[in-house]
C-alpha cells in the first residue's frame, strides 16, 4: 500500500511480521529498549525508537545461495539520497535541531 501511495513502479519486499530487522540491527523490541540503550550503527545508543534506518545488500549465486555483501546504517545512507547533497550546501543545511522531523513524504506537504 505504501509503495502504491508513493507512486513507486518497482518491486519492494517488507520485513513486517518477521525478525529480519532485528537480525540486521534496525528493529528493536521492548527487551532491547528496556536495557536503557539499543545497539545500532555498531554502538550503544540512548534513544528508544522501534525502527531505525539501514541498507543491506545481498547477492544470489547460480545455485540459489544468498550472500550478505554489505550493510550500512545512520549517516552511511546519506550518499544514497541525492537530495541531501543539495540540502547540505544550503545555508541552514538539514536544520536538524529535532532529528529528522523536517522530512515529510511528498503527499504530506
Amino acid at each position: 500500500a505504501f509503495s502504491e501511495r508513493m507512486g513507486w513502479g518497482f518491486g519492494w519486499l517488507s520485513g513486517l511480521g518477521c525478525d529480519f530487522g532485528a537480525g540486521f540491527g534496525v528493529s528493536f523490541g521492548d527487551e532491547e529498549r528496556s536495557r536503557g540503550a539499543i545497539h545500532y550503527n555498531y554502538q550503544d545508543q540512548g534513544f528508544f525508537m522501534d525502527e531505525m534506518h539501514g541498507v543491506s545488500v545481498f547477492a544470489k549465486d547460480d545455485d540459489g545461495q544468498i550472500y550478505h555483501t554489505y550493510s550500512t546504517y545512520g549517516r552511511g545512507l546519506d550518499s544514497l539520497n541525492g537530495a541531501y547533497r543539495y540540502i547540505d550546501i544550503s545555508p541552514k543545511g538539514r536544520n536538524e535541531d529535532n532529528g529528522m522531523s523536517w522530512l515529510r513524504h511528498h503527499d504530506r506537504y
